[in-house]
């Protein structure tokens, strides 16, 4: 890795583009977490000696905020940093790359140089490019992003060359590809750049509490065919659990959160973490209620008891579907009956088992939608979350459907429940389908009796039953 020279006092500004206010689902549930990716970066950047500042798009009304603070500061270079530890920036929504696009250009007419990282512009680094970026980066990203920098520190007008950095010559796109997996920095987030009251002000509002965000690892070594390892790498990091435990605390002292979301891909794989880190968030007395995402597999009864002695409260879990067919074109690597035992270790410890499906992969039938419902109806997870099959480019997936990809292959919003590929069944039963699995869910979940509000939701389920089967779902209702 190349090492270059500090340019003192060069000023930059991170930013990213995920508008809460542009994202429908965002919109009615008002649940906004911190750019955490993003801050990180900006955290990497300032233990260098810069001088660093944020754009926080999530809680912007509007780009004209962010065209506001570039004639109010001396900058000397933006970095649009998506916060990768938001799923929804991975999906690549298109309203968010045509902001991130518009910022862009109002940068460069500014004289100020721009550098893109991001799951979108490591899919598509020539529209940010052509956009006026001056450099796009694959991956990860940190360490090649703080060489870069104190490259141009000393040398303004060179090109920077480097794996995974891309940019333009002579209105043609150059690069290297990344070059495997290298470990990143993993420093503690830069949290002082948030502005911490409005968050909170919107949790208690909607929520009567309030939640932030934390990650304890990077990237993933399972080979799903759906997830985006083409961004995160195969190489699995892990911050050591003392560090993880002190910054809890902090957060817990300075900003007072009530919940804290764990934003990893697969909380502690490494084995003894968890226990290491139940121990010293007790003896810290840092013990914040908290939920992570686990894979059901690896959910022993040992490892339940060590999450909830440190405070977990939910483990949500990336069930996709109840049918083992379907878990096994996923190349899941797991069995419906992992799915069984690990929420019965979860529930023996009082901690909430809860479901990520997904609907619509690819051979998917009735069949297997009514596994996914059997799956559920047994169980009896806590909460589920539904979205349909996504396909991201560079995945196996999305080779796996290229040929049948559809004209729109970008979602405009999150959740927008509508297939970018050639389905088994209409794109239109969806959405239904979405709408038709939680009626059974509230119906499943909710006290016995025959009150006004259980007569209308049979009412709703008869009807949502009726369209499905008029697109030729049979086998339905599931129960």
């Amino acid at each position: 890795m190349a090492h270059y020279g500090l340019r003192q006092f060069m000023s930059i500004l991170f930013a990213h583009s995920f508008f809460m206010h542009f994202d429908e689902k965002q919109k009615i549930i008002k649940e906004p977490h911190p750019p955490l990716g993003t801050i990180i970066a900006a955290a990497c950047a300032r233990e260098k000696g810069y001088k660093v500042s944020l754009f926080d798009a999530m809680l912007a009304p509007d780009i004209r905020a962010f065209s506001k603070l570039l004639s109010s500061e001396l900058i000397e270079t933006v970095v649009f940093f998506e916060d990768n530890f938001n799923c929804q920036s991975k999906m690549c929504l298109g309203r968010m790359r045509e902001a991130c696009l518009t910022m862009i250009e109002q940068a460069v007419k500014a004289g100020i140089m721009v550098v893109v990282v991001g799951a979108d512009a490591s899919d598509y680094p020539e529209i940010y490019l052509k956009a006026g970026a001056r450099y796009v980066i694959k991956g990860q990203a940190l360490s090649q992003l703080m060489d870069l920098i104190g490259y141009h520190g000393l040398n303004p007008e060179g090109t920077f060359v480097d794996h995974g950095v891309y940019y333009l010559e002579e209105g043609q796109m150059c690069g290297q590809p990344p070059s495997g997996s290298a470990p990143q920095p993993f420093p503690k987030p830069a949290w002082d750049l948030i502005n911490m009251n409005a968050y909170g002000d919107i949790w208690r509002k909607q929520h009567d509490y309030f939640t932030l965000s934390m990650v304890t690892t990077r990237g993933c070594p399972y080979q799903c065919s759906w997830c985006a390892s083409p961004l995160s790498g195969k190489a699995y990091q892990v911050r050591d659990p003392l560090e993880t435990a002190r910054e809890m605390r902090d957060l817990k002292k300075r900003y007072k959160p009530t919940r804290i979301r764990f934003a990893d891909d697969i909380f502690g794989l490494e084995p003894g973490w968890i226990e290491k880190f139940s121990l010293e968030i007790n003896r810290l007395e840092a013990v914040i209620p908290f939920k992570i995402q686990a894979r059901a597999d690896l959910i022993t009864p040992e490892t339940a008891k060590a999450l909830a002695a440190a405070g977990c409260r939910e483990v949500w879990m990336g069930v996709e579907s109840g049918s083992q067919k379907i878990l096994d074109a996923m190349n899941k690597k797991m069995t419906v009956t992992h799915i069984h035992q690990a929420v019965k270790h979860l529930k023996d410890v009082g901690i909430h088992a809860c479901f990520f499906l997904q609907l619509a992969y690819p051979g998917e039938t009735a069949e297997d939608l009514k596994a996914t419902w059997d799956l559920v109806k047994k169980a009896r997870p806590y909460q589920i979350s539904l979205s349909v099959a996504y396909p991201q480019l560079g995945t196996p997936f999305h080779q796996q459907v290229g040929d049948i990809m559809l004209e729109e292959s970008h979602w405009e919003y999150g959740q927008a429940l509508k297939p970018v590929f050639k389905t088994t069944y209409p794109a239109e039963i969806y959405p239904l389908l979405y709408r038709y699995f939680h009626q059974l869910f509230w119906h499943l979940n909710s006290s016995p009796g025959v009150g006004p509000r259980r007569f209308r939701a049979a009412i709703h389920r008869a009807a949502t039953r009726r369209r499905l089967a008029a697109f030729g779902i049979d086998g339905i209702p599931f129960n």
